[in-house]
C-alpha cells in the first residue's frame, strides 16, 4: 500500500508527500487532548481550571469504561463556583474534558442537598447551558439535554423562570430526526417537574407540544424500576413501553 504521492520539483527531483494512514481503530477512539500540554489552547474556563488542579476530581481509566473519582464527595463541596465552571465546560468537545464535565455535573446534581446548593446558582448556570445548547456538535447537545433533565429533577419548578431562554434551543432541533425523541422526553420532564407554569411556557414557545400528563408520570416510575432492578440507563428503555401505558 502506498502511503503518499510522488511529485516532480522544478529541478527534476522527485518529492514525496506523505499522507497519514488512517487505522480502523481510529474510529473507536474519541478526540483526545493532553491536558498538561502547554501549547493547548483552552476552549473554556473548565479546561484551564482542570489543568491547574482547581477541579477536585480525576479520570480513572478502566479496561471496560472510565469512571470519575472525587477527591471530596460532591455533597461536601461548595457548588459556587465549581458547578458554574462545570456548566461552562459543556462546550468542551475533546476527551477527557467532555467526559469529566458530563459525569461531574451528573454527580453534583444527584448528590445529597444538591437542590439547596443549586437553586441559588440558577441565574449563573443558565447562560452557559444555553450557550452550550447552541453548539452544532451532536454529542455536546446530547450532554446538554441530559444535564437539563437532571437540573430539572433537582430544582423542580425553580427552573420555570428560565425556560424562556432554553426552550428556543429545543424548538430549533425538535424536527431533527435523530434528536426529536430526546427533546420530546425533555419537554415532558420539564412539564412534570415544573407543573402548569412550565406547560404554559412550553406551549408558548412550542405550540405543537402535547402534554402527556399522568401517562408520563407512570413512565417515569417505570424508568426508576428499570434503573434500580436492572441497572439500566433510562434512555435505553424501549420507548414503545411508554405508548403501551
Amino acid at each position: 500500500m502506498k502511503s503518499g504521492k510522488s511529485t516532480v520539483s522544478a529541478n527534476g527531483k522527485n518529492k514525496s508527500k506523505s499522507r497519514p494512514i488512517s487505522r480502523p481503530s481510529d474510529r473507536l477512539n474519541p478526540k483526545t487532548v493532553n491536558p498538561f500540554d502547554n501549547k493547548v489552547r483552552h476552549r473554556t474556563q473548565f479546561s484551564a481550571a482542570y489543568v491547574n488542579g482547581a477541579i477536585p476530581c480525576r479520570l480513572v481509566h478502566g479496561s471496560v469504561k472510565h469512571t470519575l473519582q472525587w477527591m471530596t464527595p460532591p455533597e461536601d463541596l461548595p457548588y459556587d463556583p465549581l458547578m458554574i465552571t462545570m456548566m461552562e465546560g459543556l462546550r468542551e468537545v475533546v476527551h477527557p474534558y467532555n467526559f469529566i464535565v458530563k459525569n461531574g455535573l451528573r454527580d453534583m446534581l444527584t448528590a445529597d442537598k444538591a437542590s439547596t446548593k443549586t437553586v441559588p446558582l440558577l441565574p449563573q448556570l443558565i447562560p452557559p447551558l444555553r450557550l452550550a445548547m447552541q453548539e452544532q456538535d451532536i454529542t455536546t447537545f446530547e450532554s446538554c439535554i441530559e444535564t437539563l433533565n437532571l437540573l430539572s429533577d433537582t430544582v423542580g419548578s425553580e427552573l420555570n423562570a428560565f425556560l424562556k431562554s432554553l426552550l428556543p434551543q429545543l424548538s430549533k432541533r425538535l424536527l431533527v430526526k435523530d434528536q426529536n425523541n430526546s427533546i420530546s422526553y425533555t419537554l415532558q420532564r420539564l412539564e412534570q417537574n415544573g407543573g402548569k407554569a412550565a406547560l404554559s411556557a412550553i406551549k408558548a414557545k412550542i405550540p405543537t407540544y402535547v402534554s402527556q400528563g399522568k401517562v408520563f408520570v407512570t413512565y417515569l416510575a417505570l424508568e426508576d424500576v428499570y434503573s434500580y432492578k436492572f441497572n439500566t440507563n433510562p434512555e435505553s428503555i424501549d420507548h414503545t413501553a411508554k405508548k403501551a401505558l
